[in-house]
């Protein structure tokens, strides 16, 4: 098979354990997508494409899982900002929401309302807590770590060596894809669902250099007992989920995120920009 990989520099964070793979295989082309071999191929060395035992077709993958993206302090959160979080009420948030360096003024539609403490905030819209770094001690402190521990994620995930690259030329809905970590050079879209297949200890990655956008009424789906801790987004434009879509996984982004109307994540949102919501929901992992 013809290769695409570049090689990019980068050390793993400490991560899950190596699991075992049923989906990897030998091929010399996309069967089920035709377009791979126009842009070359997947990596050498991962499977194009094979079916088991009546099982949907597999696209590119790692015989090694990778190791997860360690997120430190910043996994904490469900959503964090580094320019502000807004919603269209009324939205549903798992987990706590952060910001910084911006102050807690940046936190809007959300009706906070300051503890007696001056730690932290709550909201009807938040089963957890709001921070922020004009809070009381630890907050302010608490913040920043987050902040670098977020921006250090994001630069671990840029780093990784790939898989595989371009697969679908930037388009990757309808397919089904096992571990690894897949790179792109422009935006990539999902206008169909695309399904991550594999076990809890399986780990997913992608790069890319654009923007991502899921359809809308499309989603992200798992199988396999694969887990959102383990599926990570790093995106150096701008994420959108579109209108009542389900997305899954941890979302590294650059610039902004935009949640539509309806739409919701089982995951976190980490973005270096804003994040906005219209009546979305977020719900984070249990790890």
């Amino acid at each position: 098979m013809a290769s695409l990989s570049v090689a990019c520099g980068g050390s793993d964070s400490a991560g899950s354990k190596d699991g075992g793979s049923t989906n990897d295989g030998a091929g010399t082309g996309d069967a089920a997508h035709p377009d791979d071999a126009a842009s070359g191929g997947d990596t050498a060395g991962m499977s194009d494409a094979m079916a088991l035992d009546g099982m949907p077709l597999m696209d590119g993958g790692s015989t090694v899982t990778p190791q997860a993206v360690n997120l430190n302090s910043a996994g904490t959160y469900a959503i964090f900002s580094l320019t502000g979080i807004s919603t269209v009420p009324t939205s549903a948030i798992t987990g706590d929401m952060g910001v910084s360096p911006v102050k807690a003024t940046a936190i809007t539609g959300f009706s906070l309302m300051e503890d007696a403490t001056k730690v932290f905030s709550t909201s009807t819209q938040v089963t957890g807590k709001v921070y922020a770094p004009d809070y009381s001690a630890p907050t302010p402190a608490n913040v920043i770590t987050a902040q670098n521990d977020m921006m250090t994620a994001y630069t671990d995930a840029a780093g990784r060596a790939p898989d595989v690259t371009e697969l679908g030329a930037g388009n990757i809905g309808g397919r089904t894809l096992p571990r690894g970590v897949y790179k792109w050079s422009s935006s990539l879209l999902i206008p169909t669902t695309v399904t991550l297949a594999g076990s809890a200890t399986d780990v997913w990655i992608f790069q890319i250099a654009q923007n991502l956008k899921l359809d809308n009424g499309m989603s992200v789906a798992l199988t396999g007992g694969a887990v959102p801790e383990h599926v990570f987004w790093q995106v150096a434009g701008a994420v959108d989920i579109g209108t009542t879509a389900q997305f899954e996984g941890v979302v590294l982004c650059m610039t902004a995120i935009a949640l539509e109307t309806g739409a919701s994540i089982h995951g976190r949102l980490m973005a270096q920009s804003a994040v906005t919501l219209e009546s979305s929901t977020v719900v984070q992992p249990a790890n």
